[in-house]
């Protein structure tokens, strides 16, 4: 237990474990898949199994994880998202214990890109699909709309570190943020 004087006491608790290695299973997957290419098939397809499973694994914690976890919880509707971008971009920004609003349709979106490059890739080393143009053309782009999304999600992480002053890289590992005032 932590006293009261203590760095612990003054954090709390926002990404769960499960979040975690979700979190850190995308990382290993996508740049494994992503350095292994076609040189490396076997590779590359194990690891797009691995994104693919924590892909599905984060689903299922967005729609039964904790309070934090929850697409309920971050998720908001597009005039919530145009006022949050506002007040960000007039520097005025509202800080949040979980994901912002902008923030929330970002794992949506890398949720969906990496659906569809897993899926796609997952389908074109089936006899039914295999060298199939259109499909490997999806899945190449959406392995580049991943790639673009990721840049923009880890830009987006520092910028709002600095913004708020508060390592959010180490927030999702140690799975504490400072509490909201």
């Amino acid at each position: 237990m932590a006293s009261a004087g203590s760095k612990d006491a003054a954090t709390v608790a926002v990404w769960s474990v499960p979040q975690r290695v979700c979190h850190l299973a995308f990382i290993v997957g996508v740049t494994t898949a992503w350095f292994a290419g076609e040189a490396y098939q076997h590779v590359h397809d194990l690891a797009g199994y691995l994104a693919l499973a924590a892909a599905v694994a984060r689903i299922l914690i967005g729609v039964w994880g904790g309070p934090h976890a929850r697409f309920t919880a971050f998720v908001r509707r597009p005039r919530a998202v145009r006022q949050y971008a506002r007040t960000l971009l007039a520097g005025r920004e509202q800080r949040y214990l979980g994901h912002n609003p902008l923030g929330g349709w970002m794992v949506i979106a890398l949720l969906v890109a990496l659906v569809v490059t897993c899926t796609t890739g997952a389908l074109f080393t089936t006899d039914a699909f295999w060298g199939l143009a259109w499909l490997e053309q999806l899945h190449r782009a959406s392995a580049w709309t991943v790639v673009g999304l990721v840049g923009v999600h880890v830009t987006a992480a520092v910028w709002m570190s600095l913004r708020h002053r508060e390592n959010l890289v180490g927030a999702m590992v140690s799975g504490k943020k400072r509490p909201e005032r």
